[in-house]
Parts: C-alpha cells; sequence; structure tokens
C-alpha cells in the first residue's frame, strides 16, 4: 500500500483503540481537523461506513471491525518489514556464506569466530562450505561464497582481497615405527627428511602450503620425493597413518588425532609456517561482510596477536 494509506490505517486504528477522536488526536500528535480528513479519505477509499460518531465518541461498524483486526497486523508487519530493512542494512539481519579449508576449520581460532559471531548477531543465517583454497577462490569470484578462510595468499587474482589473519607453525606428520617418529624435544631438522617419502596434498587444493612445503624444502638443500598426491589434508593424513611415507601439515591438524600417525616439531630454521587468511571481493559493499570482517580482525588481534 502507499504511505498515504498507511498513514490512514494508522489514524484508524488510533481512533478504534481509543473510542475518541480527541484523544487519539493527541496520541498521533496531529489536530483533530487532519486526523477526521484522514478517517474520511478511508471511508471514501473503501466505499464504506467504518465509524458511527458518537456524543462523546465513536463506535467501530462490522465493516470497521474487520477493517480494524487486518489493519493492525498489517501495521505491525508493516514496523517488522522497516526495522527488518534497517537491521540489514546494518549489517545485523541476512545471510552470509562462508568458506574454509579443511585445515582452517581444524584451528581453534574458525569455530571459536564463527561461535562468537552467532552470538553477537543471531539475526545472520550462515552457510558453511569446506574446500580446497583454489575452490574457494573460484567461488569467491563467482559470487557463491561472501568470504572465505584459505591459506594462499592469492595474490593476482582479480577482484579479490586477501587479509593476513595469523600464522601457525607447521609439523611432521610420521606413520608409527618411523625412524624419526620417536618421542623427542628436539625439533627435527628438516633435512633429516632429504631421503623420505613424501605425502602431499594436490596444489590446486592448497596452493599456498604446497608451495611453502616446497620452498622450505629448496632452502634445506633437497627437492622432496612426492610418492603420493591427497585431495584433502585429512587424506593426506590417512595415507600417513597406512604408512605410505610421511608430510608436513599445520600444527593445528594435530586435533585429527589419527591412528598411526606421530606429530613432530620441525626446526626453527626451516621458516614453515602456515598463514590463514581471509579472502573476499574487493568491491563487497555488504555492512553484513564488513561486520564479519571487523570481527575477525578483533578476534586476531585480541586472542592471537603474538
Amino acid at each position: 500500500m502507499a504511505a498515504i494509506e498507511l498513514r490512514r490505517l494508522r489514524a484508524f486504528v488510533t481512533v478504534v483503540e481509543e473510542g475518541n477522536i480527541t484523544r487519539a488526536a493527541e496520541r498521533l500528535f496531529i489536530q483533530q481537523p487532519p486526523l477526521t480528513r484522514l478517517l474520511q479519505g478511508l471511508e471514501d477509499e473503501l466505499e464504506v461506513k467504518l465509524l458511527q460518531r458518537l456524543p462523546r465518541g465513536v463506535r467501530v461498524t462490522e465493516a470497521g471491525k474487520v477493517l480494524f483486526d487486518e489493519a493492525r497486523a498489517l501495521l505491525a508487519r508493516a514496523e517488522h518489514l522497516t526495522e527488518a530493512v534497517r537491521r540489514a542494512a546494518r549489517g545485523e539481519q541476512g545471510h552470509i556464506a562462508i568458506g574454509f579449508t579443511s585445515s582452517a576449520a581444524l584451528h581453534p581460532f574458525v569455530p571459536n569466530l564463527l561461535r562468537r559471531y552467532r552470538d553477537i548477531l543471531p539475526g545472520i543465517a550462515t552457510q558453511l562450505e569446506e574446500a580446497g583454497s583454489g575452490e574457494l577462490m573460484d567461488a569467491l569470484v563467482d559470487q557463491r561464497l561472501d568470504v572465505a578462510f584459505v591459506r594462499s595468499p592469492a595474490s593476482g587474482i582479480p577482484g579479490l582481497t586477501v587479509e593476513p589473519v595469523l600464522s601457525e607453525p607447521m609439523i611432521a606428520a610420521l606413520p608409527v615405527g618411523h625412524r624419526l617418529a620417536v618421542e623427542s624435544p628436539a625439533p627435527l631438522p628438516l633435512d633429516a627428511l632429504a631421503h623420505e617419502a613424501f605425502i602431499l596434498y594436490r596444489r590446486p587444493a592448497g596452493q599456498g602450503l604446497y608451495d611453502a612445503i616446497l620452498a622450505a624444502c629448496h632452502r634445506a638443500g633437497f627437492s622432496p620425493r612426492i610418492v603420493q598426491e591427497a585431495p584433502r589434508l585429512p587424506a593426506t593424513l590417512s595415507l600417513v597413518g597406512a604408512g605410505l611415507g610421511l608430510s608436513i601439515v599445520p600444527a593445528s591438524m594435530r586435533r585429527l588425532s589419527g591412528d598411526g600417525i606421530v606429530y613432530r616439531a620441525i626446526a626453527a630454521d626451516a621458516q614453515l609456517s602456515a598463514p590463514l587468511y581471509l579472502a573476499l571481493r574487493s568491491n563487497q559493499t555488504s555492512a553484513m561482510v564488513e561486520r564479519f570482517r571487523q570481527l575477525v580482525a578483533e578476534t586476531a588481534l585480541a586472542d592471537y596477536s603474538a
């Protein structure tokens, strides 16, 4: 309905609730003559008598009773709609699609952040999608995702912005019984793995970590002998647990607690770390996404700065 029609309905409902035009005018903060014109206009528009004028007030007609019930529901819906739109404009209501890699999901930062986001903004519906960094970047470009936690800086992808969130060490995952799978407080020198069989997850799915491992091995003086590639990090660890080789994974992957796997820290001089980034579209104008971005930055600064 047009705005003037809503004004007429609001005036009519107020008059019926007060039972008196003078009191209704005071409640609406208008003079009595304009209020009377609003009521007359509503009756003329509907071509029906809605109110019976009495010496001391008004009485609603049968047709007016029907309109009163419908008008109150409509006005309540209009007020709800207005507030919903304002909440959406403030980034407090709507729907957000969030992507993450499997390794990102295992870092406590991501589930803790999502829980906090839900608590702070319960009016936001979240859709979660797990995939490799490359697939998540494609989904962002295609606007199937709004934001994504990835392991690759994704430099050179037009239309995307990638912001650093945190960084964690990488560790060696070795099968039980391997000569290096021993309880030792000493970090493992990377060059100790020079002649070992490596299991890595496919570069298209995790280009950032894949390239970081190869670069670190080259700095240590060897090229890793890759015997198997897996589609995801959990699958990589399953192959390690089966004794097919070893791998290098983010430290948060320890949370999987896979059978048949021993984890060891890698010496600091290997300069091996697993960064976590937040990726989003550069032209993103959604207040909801901006609220999420700000919460990521605040949480990382408060809980994971070092």
